[in-house]
């Protein structure tokens, strides 16, 4: 289900270890990067084949169809180069248009190098294959974070308590997985809510920009469409309280409308009526 994904994350190996064998004999990201990047460009390449041959047909009787076809003939154009759907400036139009065909060279792409326990101290900073990674990553706008797979195995058979204390002793404010997942949030526009009650606390997955109705609809389409108002507390103000009650108590909780603007980290009371 590759092509049902929002991003493409290709982790790749900067680091030399006599003991691990590379399947192609030797250490080179940005050969194996080429390598997965024309898997991709040529699968994709055949799905805008086959559309293209049915556009055209349905062209003959129907020019609505004249656009997509135009479209669909600038990204064969450019899959043929060997070059990747998201070098395009496409407009909002023509994303829209080719959405549904979930092509993968469209996707964003974030690079993880995986490096050695040494570099990880440095976040790569000194090794040179990490660089050439960082230099590729430029010419497509996609991103790039260094973890050490080595450590992340070793952390994550710690028991939860014992985390924070290992990525302390390594010099690490946070293990390469957190970092992951906050740089595909970035690079996806996501940002997260959170609703608490007395039976569980949820965290909400939305877009940047989201209006208080339509995060309220995330939850159910009930709360959005009876919306009446929101009571805010972000999660930091939040836990300094040490309640919702004492947080109300010193003004902290506000009450926001339909036209508020969700934000990271904020902890929400919906409001509505049905």
């Amino acid at each position: 289900h590759i092509r049902e994904v929002e991003a493409i994350v290709h982790v790749v190996r900067c680091f030399e270890d006599e003991n691990i064998v590379h399947v192609e004999g030797s250490i080179d990201p940005i050969r194996d990067i080429e390598t997965i990047h024309l898997e991709l460009i040529f699968s994709d390449l055949e799905i805008v084949e086959r559309r293209i041959q049915k556009v055209s047909k349905m062209l003959k009787g129907d020019k609505a169809f004249q656009k997509e076809f135009d479209l669909l003939t600038l990204i064969r154009d450019t899959l043929e180069k060997g070059k990747s759907i998201r070098t395009l400036n496409l407009s909002e139009e023509e994303k829209e248009l080719i959405k549904g065909f979930n092509l993968l060279s469209f996707k964003p792409v974030i690079y993880v190098a995986n490096i050695s326990e040494e570099d990880l101290l440095e976040n790569g900073g000194t090794n040179a294959m990490v660089e050439l990674v960082k230099k590729h990553a430029q010419n497509e706008n996609a991103e790039v974070i260094s973890i050490c797979a080595k450590i992340e195995a070793e952390i994550a058979e710690l028991p939860e308590a014992e985390k924070e204390a290992f990525l302390q002793e390594m010099g690490l404010e946070e293990s390469g997985l957190e970092q992951l997942i906050r740089t595909c949030y970035d690079l996806l526009g996501l940002i997260s809510f959170l609703t608490a009650g007395e039976s569980e606390a949820r965290a909400w997955t939305i877009k940047k920009g989201t209006k208080a109705p339509q995060a309220a609809g995330k939850i159910h389409s009930d709360i959005e469409r009876g919306f009446i108002r929101a009571e805010v507390i972000h999660y930091d103000d939040l836990v300094k309280a040490g309640s919702i009650t004492a947080a109300k108590e010193k003004g902290l909780v506000r009450l926001e409308g339909k036209d508020y603007t969700v934000h990271d980290g904020d902890v929400i009371l919906f409001r509505f009526n049905v």
